[in-house]
């Protein structure tokens, strides 16, 4: 399908559409905030705020431009506000010691979940989903385990609506290619 197609009916709010732009234009969106940031963990949320803001502004796209540059002029603004909330809140930062503390605090053992799991197949979707990034593993978690709507998940995390779909958009990709890499 062309893009212009998908970018029409994701303007009807078409959810196939959002996921079809979101997959094509994905590696362009992370690969040029990735070279600004330099760092995975940053392109990645930045890159997830972006495409939440051009879905929620996909009605006032205009055609006459190419969709691409829409979405690294959205990138490059997000990233711009994101470096100056940075500056704004460096006071507020944790030192390294409590990052530290915090990365040894992590839980190993298996989850109440894990336990009750006996079929083969859902315990290796969960080591699956193990392999995942610990934001994408909570978000699948709490979507599919806890069952709650996309509204709580947004309410637990504190994150806005769009970013959490994207997130859990892309944390189902990601676990797709985790299990088509296995076969």
């Amino acid at each position: 399908m062309e893009v212009n197609d998908l970018i029409q009916k994701a303007k009807q709010n078409d959810q196939i559409a959002f996921n079809s732009l979101l997959h094509t234009f994905w590696n362009d969106v992370y690969g040029f905030l990735i070279k600004r940031t330099r760092n995975e963990n940053d392109a990645e949320d930045i890159t997830i705020e972006t495409f939440s803001k051009a879905f929620e502004k996909i009605k006032t796209f205009d055609e006459k431009f190419k969709f691409k540059t829409w979405l690294i002029t959205i990138a490059k603004n997000t990233h711009s506000d994101s470096l100056r909330k940075q500056k704004t809140t460096l006071s507020n930062q944790t030192s390294e010691e409590d990052e530290k503390r915090v990365y040894k605090i992590q839980d190993e053992s298996p989850s109440p979940e894990d336990k009750l799991i006996t079929e083969q197949n859902l315990a290796a979707l969960l080591k699956d989903i193990k392999k995942l990034k610990p934001h994408y593993q909570q978000v699948i978690n709490l979507r599919y385990f806890q069952e709650l709507s996309y509204d709580e998940i947004s309410k637990e995390i504190q994150i806005p609506l769009n970013n959490v779909k994207i997130k859990l958009l892309r944390a189902k990709k990601l676990l797709a290619e985790i299990i088509l890499t296995k076969k």
